[in-house]
């Protein structure tokens, strides 16, 4: 398999976390979105990463798909997502509060990065206040000292370990020291050799 896009960004980053933790073999291209416009183009009509070019040549476009796919590769005892029942949902939950924090921090970050005189304030606000608000949710889970849905890493571990690690690299002053709980957690998923060895370094 090859996963195309590189790991500053936090969904091309919880996708080589997965195939890390699953165990399944892969080859990376690291594609930037800014520079690479037209070889991820190739893969993906969207110009969007990450992208999954499956043993087969099948390529799988968004981090849900490709991440639900590789769970079905695994088979349910490896898989990062519970097959069924509310240990499924609680993942779901708290996957979704990471997912939607992290495109929060997404929002914000571009928004920052306009010209002052274009930069639109209230929507900067409002995003960064979005941001925040998922991870304080997902700071509260992580407040037993464990994991965010359990005694193991789940996927909602690997995207929150994703995100916070982008938010704090992109916008510092997003995070400042507000979530204690969920930034020991990051501490610890990224101790694990499969997720720490996928942080950017660049």
């Amino acid at each position: 398999m090859i996963l195309i896009g590189r790991n500053l960004s936090p969904f091309v980053r919880r996708t080589a976390a997965a195939l890390n933790l699953l165990g399944l073999r892969y080859a990376q291209r690291p594609f930037s979105t800014a520079e690479n416009g037209a070889e991820i183009r190739g893969f993906n009509p969207l110009g969007r990463v990450p992208a999954l070019v499956m043993e087969d040549g099948e390529v799988l476009l968004d981090s849900v798909a490709i991440l639900d796919a590789l769970d079905e590769l695994a088979g349910p005892d490896r898989a990062l997502v519970p097959r069924t029942g509310a240990a499924r949902r609680a993942v779901l939950r708290a996957t979704a509060l990471g997912v939607g924090a992290t495109e929060k921090v997404v929002a914000a970050y571009y928004e920052a990065r306009r010209p002052e005189a274009m930069r639109w304030a209230d929507n900067l606000a409002k995003q960064t206040s979005q941001a925040q608000a998922g991870f304080a949710a997902l700071d509260a889970l992580a407040d037993s000292g464990g994991w965010l849905c359990g005694e193991a890493p789940t996927l909602a571990d690997v995207t929150a370990v994703a995100g916070l690690d982008f938010a704090d690299r992109v916008l510092p002053e997003l995070t400042a020291g507000r979530f204690p709980a969920l930034s020991a957690l990051r501490d610890r998923a990224n101790a694990i050799p499969a997720i720490g060895s996928t942080r950017w370094q660049g």
